[in-house]
């Protein structure tokens, strides 16, 4: 994972996170060096992400003493993913940053996807792979030690698996079912995650706290550009 260490964890840090990326909108708040969140709560949604967050982060934040100004840091998924999650989710970080006058990191939805079976030092390859539609995915390969092997990009699914090697793989997010039928079509040694459908947001906030504010900025990370277009019909012409 390409995120840095760059807190002090003798600090008392409490990193608010936030995921609206795929289909769930969660929220938690975890203290540096301690393993599972102070409090949390997640939702699994399709749509109705911006107006499901606010209320869900005030829920969250309510829990830990001090509320809002206890917060040093706030980490929240940038992508690859949802468009409009992705929007809502960055939008709702900065606010809160700007407001608490705090830190905000952005986190790849891909390295919240494989951070899971990084951690629990599964040999020799993690794939992070996410669904974009029309038979592609948004793919990055990762060593037990957390390197990238394969950069975040968009393939086909036989792309992808000719890409990430011949295997054995553990295959995470919502393409991992796609890759899989493929790695087994030409007898390569692929199991699914099916925990890891989603970020796990503890593990959000565990990369957020370990990121460097000056490299992983909050910005919407998309890889290719939105499929909606701006609609022109009945636009007036400029008169010069």
């Amino acid at each position: 994972m390409t995120e840095t260490a760059a807190v002090d964890e003798t600090s008392p840090a409490l990193v608010l996170a936030i995921d609206t990326s795929l289909s769930a909108v969660s929220a938690c708040v975890s203290h540096v060096g301690e393993p599972a969140p102070i409090a949390f709560e997640s939702m699994a949604m399709a749509r109705g992400h911006a107006e499901a967050l606010v209320p869900l982060i005030d829920r969250v934040v309510s829990q830990i003493d001090g509320g809002f100004a206890a917060l040093t840091r706030v980490a929240v998924t940038i992508g690859p993913g949802s468009f409009t999650g992705i929007r809502v989710g960055v939008a709702a970080a900065r606010a809160i940053g700007l407001a608490c006058k705090i830190p905000v990191v952005g986190v790849s939805t891909l390295s919240a996807l494989a951070a899971p079976a990084i951690a629990s030092g599964f040999r020799p390859t993690i794939v992070a792979a996410i669904d974009a539609h029309h038979g592609n995915v948004y793919v990055q390969s990762f060593s037990v030690d957390g390197g990238t092997q394969l950069g975040a990009t968009i393939l086909s699914v036989k792309e992808a698996i000719r890409a990430v090697g011949q295997g054995p793989i553990r295959l995470v997010g919502s393409g991992a079912t796609m890759l899989a039928i493929e790695a087994w079509s030409l007898g390569i040694n692929a199991e699914i995650d099916e925990k890891s459908m989603t970020p796990d947001i503890a593990f959000v906030a565990r990369l957020g706290l370990l990121a460097d504010p000056v490299r992983a900025l909050p910005r919407p990370f998309y890889i290719r550009p939105p499929d909606a277009k701006p609609q022109t019909n009945g636009v007036i012409a400029r008169v010069e």
